[in-house]
């Protein structure tokens, strides 16, 4: 059975560094996951997600960076390969492969761009599921994949046995983590997949339905992340207000100049916060200096850096 208390609270996608050749540097992304463990900022960790810039890595590089991750910190922290791709036989084969390597959990998203309907997204899942033996975490983010994953769909997928959960990217539609719930088994979790709705969404689903949050943010901030949840699971309602309200300028400064993906200004923050964050692969261009002062300046207020 899915344990989500094996993965904690506090999920961090971690980004994937690139080289000025826009390659993929292997070594300081297993630095960045030795510093997130290091100042305990993640509870476990998702390889190859959003915040990763999968979509932007071919299939031999992500089983390379699983292999690379497990081999080198898999003792130390729990691990999610994220195994989304374009095509069901795509991610079968990725999700495969994670699973030799040694994951036992995997995050996929919708299928992109090709905008399935939802008897599709269904059979596309029902297809992963069948393939493996793993646990699945769905991944709703409609933004990117163009479609949503209906709470009737989320239903019928949560009565398939190795699928456990979901990863809802909560400011995109409020109440409908809610609705999962509603329609979902007691056991199957709903993970905040937005750093900026994490309070609301224990405020839906409690501490039982929750399984907490995957926050590109907490690169930085985990250990505030970690103690706002547990302080409103604790009934500290104003204590949480008011840390929502001093992060929320951090979370809305990694979207600047309308970048869709945050994880180009995130870089530059973490870079500022003694990580080797890298650079983003292109098309996403790094933070230019106008940014990055702006989030310098947010980081000072918060104390991160001096």
């Amino acid at each position: 059975m899915f344990d989500k208390e094996k993965y904690g609270k506090i999920l961090v996608p971690m980004v994937t560094p690139f080289k000025e050749d826009q390659s993929v540097a292997y070594e300081a992304a297993v630095q960045i996951a030795e510093k997130l463990i290091k100042d305990n900022l993640a509870d476990s960790l998702i390889i190859s997600g959003t915040t990763g810039e999968f979509f932007s890595m071919n299939f031999e590089e992500r089983v390379k960076l699983f292999q690379t991750m497990k081999d080198a910190v898999g003792s130390k922290i729990p691990m999610i390969a994220g195994t989304a791709c374009i095509s069901t036989v795509e991610t079968i084969q990725l999700t495969q492969a994670a699973e030799r390597i040694g994951y036992e959990t995997v995050m996929i998203a919708s299928p992109f761009y090709t905008k399935p309907n939802q008897s599709e997204i269904f059979n596309h899942f029902k297809n992963v599921a069948n393939a493996t033996g793993m646990y699945i975490t769905l991944y709703n983010i409609p933004i990117f994949t163009g479609v949503n994953l209906n709470p009737e769909t989320v239903a019928k997928l949560s009565e398939i046995d190795n699928i456990v959960a979901i990863k809802e990217e909560a400011e995109l539609n409020p109440k409908q983590m809610t609705e999962f719930i509603n329609a979902t088994p007691e056991n199957f979790i709903i993970y905040c997949g937005d750093d900026s709705m994490v309070i609301e969404a224990y405020a839906q689903g409690g501490e039982k339905r929750i399984g907490g949050v995957i926050s590109g943010a907490s690169h930085i901030i985990g250990n505030r992340m970690r103690d706002m949840i547990n302080n409103f699971i604790k009934g500290n309602v104003s204590e949480v207000a008011k840390r929502q309200q001093e992060l929320l300028p951090l979370y809305r400064s990694f979207g600047q100049n309308n970048r869709f993906n945050p994880v180009a200004i995130l870089k530059a923050a973490m870079n500022m916060a003694g990580y080797n964050a890298g650079i983003p692969r292109l098309p996403l261009m790094p933070a230019t200096e106008e940014e990055k002062a702006k989030v310098k300046a947010i980081l000072e207020k918060l104390n991160i850096i001096n």
